[in-house]
């Protein structure tokens, strides 16, 4: 089988809106959703397959037994799956927050770190999120600012149109602001390091942990880089490759690399292998390595994801 099509795991985080719920076609029953992890096989939220032989099964399910050659050789050398992708609404502030790369994570945290890409989707005229440091600062600083809450006065506030891409490396801390529709590729990885949560608390009623002694061992305290070549790519990283098409679009998923299919906007078709499937806004595909040529046709824009190698 050639398209599969997933169903997400959703989360209902208290800064979440109910913008994927209304507009990107979810599912969910909740008074609010945050975020719906589109493609993964973390098990803290793995997608599940739809369409097809394989209906039922989590994508994960579908990996072990077809065996990691259906994801491709540029992923034989990653012991897990290794991206995960999401449709994030904001509708509140996140939490300042960094995340870990791989020698830390996989030492303290026991799975990789995480590096990721936004692609803003939608956001309000005002809106922007942290991105970085103003200036470099020192360890102490960053203590001393955690501790008396003034962290956001050394961060760098970046504002935000639709269509905004945002490449994240492990060690950046950044924050997604209120009214900003996200799509997000990242790592597969769900270890994040928080420093500020804007005096909110969780469901417990209690103030939300944060995770400071973490964050200063990892955070790159300096601004960020802002002059990648990506080499005519959307994003291009050691962990994924990202494309976007709108329209009439050829691909070949070749051996190399399975391929995601995130559908941002519009609807149509995709073709593959001897099999067609109708696409809309909000849907979330996955072909598996080698499953040769694809087609894309109609009104849907699409971000392309597939791991590749630098």
């Amino acid at each position: 089988m050639a398209i599969l099509k997933l169903k997400p795991a959703c989360k209902d985080y208290i800064w979440g809106g109910r913008r994927l719920i209304d507009e990107y076609n979810k599912p969910f029953e909740g008074e609010r959703l945050a975020e719906t992890w589109e493609m993964s096989c973390h098990p803290d939220g793995p997608s599940v397959i739809v369409n097809g032989e394989h209906a039922g099964k989590s994508l994960a399910q579908f990996v072990e037994e077809q065996g990691k050659g259906c994801l491709g050789s540029n992923c034989q050398i990653f012991q897990d799956f290794p991206i995960m992708i999401k449709f994030i609404d904001a509708k509140d502030n996140l939490s300042i927050q960094v995340h870990p790369n791989n020698i830390y994570a996989l030492e303290k945290e026991h799975q990789y770190g995480k590096t990721e890409v936004w692609y803003v989707l939608d956001c309000g005229p005002d809106a922007f999120l942290y991105y970085g440091f103003k200036e470099a600062i020192s360890q102490e600083e960053f203590r001393e600012r955690i501790a008396n809450n003034t962290l956001l006065e050394v961060l760098n506030a970046v504002p935000v149109h639709k269509g905004d891409v945002f490449y994240i490396p492990a060690g950046t801390i950044h924050a997604i602001c209120r009214d900003i529709v996200i799509a997000e590729i990242q790592q597969s990885s769900n270890v994040t390091y928080r420093v500020y949560d804007y005096g909110r608390v969780g469901a417990d009623g209690k103030p939300r942990q944060l995770h400071v002694e973490q964050a200063v061992q990892v955070t790159k305290l300096a601004p960020p880089k802002d002059d990648y070549n990506f080499g005519g790519h959307l994003v291009r990283s050691p962990y994924f490759t990202v494309d976007q098409a709108e329209g009439a679009y050829e691909g070949d998923c070749d051996d190399e690399s399975f391929t995601s299919v995130l559908v941002v906007d519009g609807d149509g078709k995709i073709a593959c292998g001897g099999e067609e499937l109708q696409i809309t806004k909000g849907d979330s595909l996955f072909l598996p390595a080698d499953s040769g040529k694809f087609t894309l046709d109609g009104s849907a824009k699409v971000l392309i994801t597939r791991v590749g190698t630098i």
